[in-house]
């Protein structure tokens, strides 16, 4: 059993902390007596979400900070703050989700810079803030890094649930979700013998106001519950990856998606 005691004192960083499951994250981590730093690019979210969580919470303990996790400036602004609110941080939750302006276009439109803009945004962007928050727990030996991957970064696309729809699965996104899997374990291996743990978390669909086509055909993949997954289905494995009782396992990527992939 996870002992939120054990919590108190504890920071966590959480990038891309005001979307749909970054606000949940955000708010199950205060919950649990964690204190939260939630960096984003949406600063009225971001205010409104501190504001929300310290209400229904009542976990003071919960900051904002504005942060483009491909700004070495801004990232290292995130991190200064949260050593002057809160202290050193124990914990970096990589859940932001950059991406342009051409991003969600079927393969045949993508162009090579779109593709490599995406890619360098979202999985350079991870590899960027992890650099420089590992050089501060490097200096501690002690660290918890967690990744957002998907079930498409590993398991191919079923396109025929898109069918009928205006959406698609980008080439991009197999793209990054497959590099943030072997990158976890690439920082995993590295960052061992500083006593830092990396793992990735790879949810399956959730649910987001997505055409009702495309839930049910979804949904009838889905071995538990015929549903998509909602944000607090993933929240048991981040609170657990972040807890002592995970205390041994990194590099691991876990997969919860309903057993839509089995």
């Amino acid at each position: 059993m996870i002992n939120m005691e054990n919590n108190q004192g504890k920071v966590i960083l959480i990038t891309g902390g005001c979307g749909i499951l970054g606000k949940t994250f955000s708010q199950r981590c205060a919950e649990a007596g964690y204190s939260v730093v939630i960096a984003d690019i949406n600063d009225d979210a971001g205010y409104k979400t501190v504001n929300d969580i310290v209400r229904i919470t009542k976990n003071a303990n919960v900051g904002y900070y504005h942060c483009d996790i491909t700004n070495d400036a801004e990232v290292n602004g995130v991190i200064q703050y949260a050593k002057e609110e809160f202290g050193t941080l124990s914990a970096l939750v990589n859940n932001a989700y950059p991406r342009n302006s051409n991003y969600g276009r079927i393969f045949d439109d993508v162009t090579y810079a779109d593709f490599c803009d995406n890619i360098c945004m979202h999985l350079g962007g991870y590899f960027n803030i992890t650099k420089w928050v590992a050089r501060d727990m490097m200096t501690r030996r002690s660290g918890n890094i967690i990744n957002m991957a998907s079930i498409y970064g590993f398991a191919a696309p079923r396109f025929e649930i898109y069918d009928g729809t205006r959406m698609t699965m980008p080439v991009e996104y197999a793209a990054i979700k497959g590099g943030i899997i072997n990158l976890t374990r690439y920082l995993a291996s590295y960052l061992g013998k500083y006593n830092i743990r990396v793992n990735t978390i790879s949810p399956g669909g959730i649910e987001d106001r997505q055409p009702e086509s495309f839930i049910q055909k979804y949904s009838s993949e889905v071995t538990l519950g015929a549903r998509m997954g909602k944000p607090d289905d993933i929240t048991g494995a981040l609170l657990f990856l972040l807890s002592e009782e995970s205390g041994y396992i990194t590099g691991q990527n876990i997969i919860v998606d309903g057993g839509w992939t089995l």
